[in-house]
């Protein structure tokens, strides 16, 4: 019969003389469980199903080594992030958040991953390639292009390899700035124009395909023609550079002429006006001293007459070396003719007599004839004239 039948009278739980109704007893089910599962040589009840004397610390050793083994596991899990780095945890290979700088910790593997990534470090890329501009000319283009991370999760896992994205970018922002300009533009005059233009598309581009990535710098290293076609190239950018020059000198020169000329034209105008307030002035003295003498002559007319006469002859007499004598009054009036006085002693001189010097001293100072003075002049006194006006 059963157990579980009415009125079976078996208890799978070994109760022995207690009811059916009582509970099992837990002591019992464990020795039962030992010396099923821990014993030597299998179950019953008899004494060779019961454990050996080292089962128990074997189990304890058992639970010690894996409790070591699961610490280890947890201790795992830590991790540190530098300064200048970002953690992404991965969760069974999928994202699950960013960590910043300092201690971290998560759940070791297998389930959760974490990779460091730096994002303050510039990373640098560049390309040579020749590219046709929109002159149909052909330019060899060096371009080299700084770029660092700015977004973790998207670097990971929008794009499978950012860094080669960014190169195709890289040219395909810089042909299509080259191709909508000129071969001078793109060599000499917009070099760094077109360095900006290409950092702004291309920073368009990397945003556009979620690559995480932001674009610091970008600089035209070298642009110039194909080698076959140098030599006549720099021939051209050696006649513009001359042109230029000219160019330069002669507005230097004009720069420099026009002033000075327009200062040379001032100043013959100011000395013009500066000539013409002076005659003009004097002219205007004349006319009054002239009226102021008319006035005075119509007064006085003989002291006048008298004054302009001696002044006239002290005029002309001042230039000549002439001396005139006027001889007590008689009316006449001696003229001595020093410079030719003088000539006469200086070649009585030169015969070396001191008798001849002292006679022409004597003679000189007594007028006698034989001096060798010409004779006297007279000339009328001007009372004389006066008085024969009268």
């Amino acid at each position: 019969m059963a157990w579980n039948e009415p009125g079976g009278s078996q208890d799978p739980w070994g109760s022995g003389g207690r009811g059916s109704n009582s509970p099992p007893d837990l002591e019992q089910l464990i020795k039962r469980f030992k010396n099923r599962f821990g014993g030597r040589g299998g179950g019953g009840n008899g004494s060779g199903g019961s454990g050996g004397p080292g089962a128990g610390p074997i189990m304890g050793a058992a639970v010690v080594i894996a409790g070591i083994i699961a610490a280890l596991w947890l201790a795992s899990g830590f991790y540190i992030v530098d300064e200048r780095e970002q953690g992404v945890v991965l969760q069974f290979g999928a994202f699950s958040r960013v960590t910043e700088p300092g201690l971290r910790w998560h759940m070791p593997w297998p389930v959760e991953q974490v990779e460091t990534i730096n994002v303050t470090e510039i990373r640098e890329a560049s390309d040579r390639t020749l590219m046709l501009t929109q002159d149909e000319n052909i330019v060899d283009v060096e371009l080299r292009v700084q770029y660092r991370i700015s977004d973790v999760e998207a670097y990971l896992f929008n794009v499978r390899n950012p860094d080669e994205t960014l190169q195709q970018a890289t040219k395909s922002a810089l042909r299509e700035v080259v191709g909508q300009n000129t071969l001078d533009f793109v060599l000499v005059e917009g070099r760094e124009q077109a360095a900006n233009v290409t950092r702004d598309r291309l920073q368009s581009i990397l945003e556009s395909y979620g690559t995480g990535l932001f674009v610091t710098n970008v600089n035209l290293t070298d642009a110039k023609p194909p080698s076959q076609v140098q030599e006549a190239f720099f021939d051209a950018i050696k006649a513009r550079e001359d042109n230029v020059r000219l160019i330069n000198e002669a507005e230097s020169y004009a720069n420099d002429r026009i002033p000075r000329a327009r200062g040379e034209a001032a100043r013959a105008v100011e000395q013009a006006e500066g000539y013409r307030e002076r005659v003009v002035a004097r002219a205007e003295g004349d006319a009054s001293r002239f009226r102021q003498l008319v006035a005075e002559v119509r007064k006085a007319p003989e002291i006048t007459r008298d004054r302009l006469y001696f002044d006239t002859m002290t005029e002309i007499m001042a230039e000549t070396s002439k001396v005139l004598v006027d001889l007590d009054g008689s009316g006449s009036v001696m003229m001595l003719p020093l410079e030719q006085m003088l000539r006469n002693i200086g070649s009585s001189s030169g015969s070396g007599s001191s008798g001849s010097s002292s006679g022409s001293s004597s003679g000189i100072l007594g007028g006698g004839s034989g001096s060798g003075l010409p004779g006297r002049t007279t000339l009328p006194d001007p009372r004389s004239r006066q008085r024969e006006t009268r």
